[in-house]
This record gives C-alpha cells, sequence and structure tokens, in this order.
C-alpha cells in the first residue's frame, strides 16, 4: 500500500523533523502544502513512488528544516496521519535511552505513526514493543525504520502476530542493520517460510548476537535452514528455537549445523521433541562444537539410547557448562550413563548438569560422589533418590 493523492503530497511536504520557525510555532501540513505542492508532484513521480513501496505505508521521506530536537512534533504529525491518538508516554520518552511500549494495544496503525519519528531518533537504544498487535504491517514498518536507525541495538517485538509477512520484512532489514545486537520473535507464528525468511539474512549478519525466536511454531522442515544457518552464521552468540516443533530429520539436521557452527555460547531448544534421532546427533555435534557453553534439551521425549549416545559427547566436550536434561524419559540408567561419560573425562568443564522430575538410585549418587573428585564444580540435579532394597542372605543356622 502506498499514500495516494493529497495525503502523500501533504505528509512528504511537512517537515517531520519540526518547525522552521521558533519554538512553539507547529507548521502547517494540511491546506498549505496541498497548493505548492501538489502541482510539483507529476505522474511520473507518483508512479516512482509506487513502485519503490514496501510492504508498508509507512512515509519516510523528509524535507530540509530545522532540527526536532523531541521527535514530537513528527510523532503528532504521524498520528495525525494514520488516524491514531498520540500516546502520552511516547511524547515524555523520546529522548530516554529505553522506551518501553509492551502490553499498550498499540496495533498496526499505532505502530506505522510510532516508527515515523523514530527513523531519526538519536537518544533510544533499546524498545520494548512486546504485545502490540502489531501483525505483519506494523511488523514491516518497525522493520524499515530499523533499515534507517543506527542507534537502536536491542528490540522486542514478541507477541505481536508477524506471521509469515513480519518474518519477511525483519528478515529484509537484518541484511541491511548493522546496529541491532539483541533481536526477540517470541510467539509470532512465522512458520516455516518465516523462519526461512530470516535464516537467509543470518548467514550473512554478523552483528546480531542474541536471537529469540520460541514459540513461533517452526515446525520440522526449518530445521534444514536453520541448521544450514547455524554452520554459516558468524554473530550469534544466544539463541532460543523452544516450543517449535523441530523434530525428525529437522532436528538431525539443526544439530549437524551446531557442531560445524564455532561462534554461539547458548542454545534453547526445549519442548521440541527431538526424540532419539535429535539426541544422536546432538552427541556427535558435542564432540565436533567447542564454543558451545549452555544447551537445553529438556522435554524433548529423548528415550534411554538417544540418551546414551548424548553422554558420549560428552565424554569428549571440554567446553560445555550447562546441560538441561529435565523431563526426558531416560531413567536412572540414562542419567547413570551421563556420570558414566564425565567419569572418563576429567577434563570437562560442564558446571550444571539438570535431570529435572527424574528420579535417581544409590549407586548414581555413589558414582556422583567420585566424579566430584575430578569435576569438583560439577552440581547435578534431579527429581529425587528411590531407596533401593537388597535382601540379605541369610545366615547359616
Amino acid at each position: 500500500m502506498s499514500l495516494s493523492g493529497q495525503q502523500t503530497v501533504a505528509w512528504a511536504a511537512c517537515d517531520l523533523r519540526g518547525p522552521a520557525g521558533p519554538p512553539g510555532e507547529v507548521p502547517d501540513c494540511g491546506e498549505e502544502a496541498d497548493g505548492q505542492e501538489e502541482a510539483e508532484v507529476t505522474e511520473e513521480e507518483e508512479e516512482e513512488e509506487e513502485e519503490e513501496d514496501y510492504d508498508t505505508d509507512l512515509e519516510l521521506e523528509v524535507t530540509r528544516g530545522s532540527y526536532d530536537r523531541t521527535g514530537q512534533v513528527c510523532y503528532v504529525e504521524a498520528c495525525k496521519l494514520f488516524q491514531v491518538v498520540p500516546a502520552s508516554y511516547v511524547l515524555q520518552n523520546m529522548q530516554s535511552s529505553e522506551l518501553s511500549l509492551a502490553h499498550r494495544g498499540l496495533g498496526p496503525q499505532g505502530t506505522k505513526a510510532l516508527a515515523v519519528p523514530l527513523v531519526t531518533n538519536t537518544s533510544i537504544q533499546k524498545l520494548n514493543m512486546r504485545d502490540n498487535w502489531m501483525e505483519g504491517m506494523g511488523g514491516a514498518a518497525v522493520a524499515e525504520m530499523l533499515k534507517e536507525n543506527c542507534y537502536i541495538t536491542e528490540v522486542d517485538l514478541s507477541d505481536n502476530r508477524l506471521e509469515e509477512r513480519g518474518g519477511r520484512a525483519v528478515g529484509g532489514m537484518l541484511q541491511e542493520n548493522t546496529t541491532l545486537v539483541r533481536l526477540s520473535l517470541s510467539g509470532n507464528l512465522l512458520g516455516q517460510w518465516g523462519a526461512q525468511h530470516l535464516c537467509r539474512a543470518l548467514t550473512t549478519n554478523t552483528k546480531l548476537q542474541d536471537l529469540d525466536l520460541s514459540h513461533n511454531g517452526l515446525g520440522e522442515h526449518s530445521g534444514e535452514s536453520l541448521g544450514e544457518c547455524l554452520s554459516e552464521n558468524t554473530g550469534l552468540r544466544w539463541l532460543s528455537l523452544a516450543w517449535n516443533s523441530i523434530r525428525g530429520r529437522g532436528g538431525v539436521m539443526l544439530a549437524r549445523g551446531l557442531g560445524a557452527n564455532i561462534f554461539l555460547r547458548a542454545l534453547d531448544l526445549s519442548f521440541n521433541g527431538l526424540g532419539k534421532e535429535g539426541a544422536i546427533a546432538l552427541g556427535e555435534a558435542l564432540k565436533e562444537n567447542n564454543t558451545l557453553e549452555e544447551l537445553n534439551i529438556s522435554n524433548n521425549r529423548v528415550p534411554l539410547e538417544g540418551a546414551i549416545h548424548l553422554a558420549l559427547g560428552l565424554r569428549v566436550n571440554k567446553t560445555l557448562k550447562s546441560l538441561n536434561m529435565g523431563r526426558n524419559p531416560i531413567q536412572n540408567a540414562g542419567c547413570y550413563g551421563f556420570m558414566k561419560s564425565l567419569q572418563g573425562n576429567p577434563q570437562s568443564g560442564l558446571e550444571t548438569l539438570d535431570f529435572a522430575d527424574m528420579t535417581v538410585n544409590q549407586d548414581f549418587e555413589d558414582l556422583y560422589t567420585i566424579v566430584k573428585e575430578t569435576i569438583p564444580m560439577l552440581v547435578v540435579k534431579h527429581g529425587g533418590k528411590i531407596d533401593t532394597f537388597r535382601t540379605k542372605k541369610a545366615g547359616k543356622p
């Protein structure tokens, strides 16, 4: 969509950076602009505007004039254009280093209005727009803004129903933005196709370090593109893919990508259903990877056989510090297998091993005591110890 007719002309003519006259005077962006500027816009220029327009109808072009130090004038005029009520909180905090607008119900139009003054804002570094129902249209407006703004380093767009359209816009932004360090896209229904747009961008983006893609229904087929992304990305240090139904072949391909990655420090794969095959692949990845420090694969339906193969990776790995295996059906035998692997790797860097809601027996506790002699920093969490009853041999009469 693009702004059309008199509305486009009036908006382009208005100096979004503030009044050219003394403080307190706000230029009329309506009738005065209609007369002079409308005659200057030719049919050819209108066609060019339509061709160059993006997914959002956000008009970012401004004319030269005095700088609007606060951005308040720009925001008020943008709200008039998009027919939304200006948020007093925004007006009061345009010069703050952090702008928190979570749960304010801005919607697509309110988001677009806010994006306009943020294009030239030099104060805000952290932007929280969680849960504002901005949808793909609003997400595209924020993405366009982030292509221009070089001061914002952290953005939270969680729970906004961006879907595939928003994922495509954010992916395009990540191919151009060179300042964003932390981005949360949790709970946006991105799906398989949204993930593919992001993965293409992440193979070249080297600045983004923390990315939250949890609760997005990425699905099994996204595992392949995510694995390829992990094998090539050189920027990410922390990544959450929790609650995304990544299973089967997708889990295997993702694990292979992890094995080739030499930059990632923490990976959350909880609640994905990796199963036996995924656990086996992760075990192989841990043998190759020498940079990962935190791995969460709790609630992944990993069976005993998968746990044994995963434990073999710990026999070799020296860098992993935290492993969460909680709520997987590996039983006491699986937990014991991890202890045996650690016993054979005195150079292990593991500090935390989480077996939440899993019961262990005295044999496990005895082995744990032995392992702590060589790995004194190791702390194991579990669901409690079960007593084993041994029948004593009857004595001779």
